[in-house]
């Protein structure tokens, strides 16, 4: 862990009204552990460092075709990965320590921890800001923490713990601690310390906002509820107050087509909470070519990489009837050849049959077909997951489905050109959000989560709900309890002695 805890922080560009200001990095010196904080704008700064490492949620890795955002699929068993080097490793169940994605989350949410640490504690030593900007500043490290440790310890269950610098090298060799003990001493209080803030609802250039910190309090209660911890009812209840406000707040709204989300003027607005911001011009979105067809030469990219695509069993699964199946949509199953590839009056110019489903979540039309410079963000909450939050929360917290928790999940399948459910069973109607959370949010990285804190998975096949112990794949593997958390890097045991593995790594 030596490289993740002795850093330095660039100065980033200052004056952010804009997501390609937001972006936009200008090198005005460094910034370290000892420097102090002599200006507003070097208090923005180490704010802004806290940030950067929200781009390990979809930064290339695992070799050719890979992404970080892949593993959380691949390892579902509703995601294939073609020629992409490493996803045979987990959609066979076979990976471990030395698995190249594996390291990168958990580098990456390290290093984003060591920020937030450096800003807290250097915004915490400024004396001159108004009290309120102070408070917002230390809000948005706060969120960010919170949101690299919530990922860690779904990831990996019991971590190392470190809230503050680290200047001597013997602190390196630092234990894990209990993954409650993470919620509760640092997730929790982070994000219900942010709560107080006077962040806006809404930031239109990607930064933490009220509305952001408010999903994923609602997300980490919905979750301690759940397994592994089990914590009951009095936080299904928490998580529904807090999805609840989300919604009643009115904010954020439902897009009326699914194909807004891939309208790059559609960043940060309508349904979109929380996104990992990009500019075609600074850091354009990698999952766009990775999600292509491999090497079917319908894009401007040199590369298609094929990288992560649908599981047919998975794709047919969907309702009938359901608009999110349908062709451009949530997936598509054709598209024009690229001039490029094909010669004028090849056919194929005009309709090329890809032979599968592909995702069109992250399909840049623009980047596609002209420059190859994804302009679209990668999403971590948006409005139906908050949705849908609520009436799973709400459902279990009162015992059965109120009003509002079955108007939430009936605006989505409406959405979706679906009947509506009916049910006041809290049973039948927990397993219709879940079902629900997995057709409206797949290929979001939700799914894994969500398996991991219900311990069900649904059967593609069968349409039941199994056991995740004891559930077989399309891929012909079966979940056991090891697969339940991911190992910790081998090359984080090698330099830190004080860390043990993960059972069955």
């Amino acid at each position: 862990m030596k490289k993740h805890l002795f850093y330095t922080v660039t100065a980033v560009g200052l004056a952010l009204s804009s997501c390609n200001d937001f972006l936009e990095e200008v090198p005005t010196g460094s910034l370290t552990t000892s420097s102090n904080v002599s200006s507003p704008e070097i208090a923005r700064a180490f704010v802004d460092g806290a940030y950067s490492n929200i781009t390990t949620w979809n930064n290339g890795g695992g070799g050719w075709g890979g992404n970080n955002a892949s593993l959380l699929e691949f390892v579902t068993g509703k995601a294939d990965g073609n020629s992409q080097t490493e996803a045979f490793k987990f959609y066979d169940l076979e990976y471990d320590a030395r698995a190249f994605y594996i390291d990168n989350w958990w580098s990456g949410m390290y290093s984003g921890i060591a920020r937030a640490n450096l800003a807290i504690q250097k915004i915490g030593e400024f004396t001159t800001l108004p009290a309120a900007t102070k408070t917002n500043m230390i809000a948005e490290a706060k969120f960010v923490r919170a949101l690299y440790y919530f990922q860690l310890v779904r990831m990996f269950g019991d971590i190392p713990k470190i809230t503050s610098l680290i200047t001597n090298l013997a602190d390196v060799q630092t234990a894990r601690s209990p993954a409650k003990e993470i919620y509760d001493e640092i997730i929790i209080p982070d994000l219900l310390e942010a709560e107080k803030s006077t962040l806006p609802w809404r930031d239109v250039a990607g930064r933490a906002s009220m509305g952001a910190i408010k999903a994923l309090l609602a997300d980490v209660y919905l979750t301690y509820a759940g397994y592994p911890v089990r914590a009951g009812n009095q936080y299904y209840a928490e998580s529904a107050k807090r999805s609840k406000e989300l919604l009643d707040n009115g904010t954020y709204t439902l897009f009326k087509e699914y194909t807004d989300m891939i309208n790059p003027a559609n960043r940060n607005q309508g349904e979109f909470i929380f996104q990992v911001q990009h500019e075609k011009d600074i850091r354009n979105n990698t999952m766009t070519p990775v999600t292509l067809p491999t090497l079917r030469g319908i894009a401007a990219y040199s590369d298609e990489y094929g990288g992560l695509t649908p599981r047919k069993e998975f794709v047919e699964s969907f309702e009938k009837g359901d608009k999110r199946a349908q062709e451009k949509q949530f997936f598509y199953t054709f598209y024009k050849g690229h001039p490029s590839d094909y010669p004028l009056g090849d056919p194929r110019r005009e309709r090329l049959d890809l032979g599968g489903y592909y995702i069109y979540k992250y399909f840049d039309k623009q980047a596609i077909d002209n420059d190859a410079k994804a302009n679209i963000n990668f999403t971590i909450y948006r409005l139906p997951d908050v949705m849908l939050m609520y009436a799973e929360a709400s459902n279990r917290a009162e015992g059965k489905p109120n009003a509002q928790a079955l108007k939430a999940l009936n605006d989505i399948r409406a959405r979706a050109l679906l009947p509506a459910v009916t049910t006041t069973n809290v049973d039948e109607f927990e397993k219709a959000v879940w079902a629900e959370r997995y057709f409206e949010l797949c290929y979001e990285d939700k799914m894994w989560f969500d398996m991991i804190r219900t311990r069900k998975v649904r059967n593609d096949l069968t349409k039941n709900w199994d056991d995740f112990v004891g559930h077989k794949t399309v891929f012909n593997k079966t979940f056991t309890a090891k697969n339940l958390l991911l190992p910790i890097p081998q090359r984080e045991i090698d330099n830190n002695r004080a860390l043990k593995q993960n059972e069955g790594f």
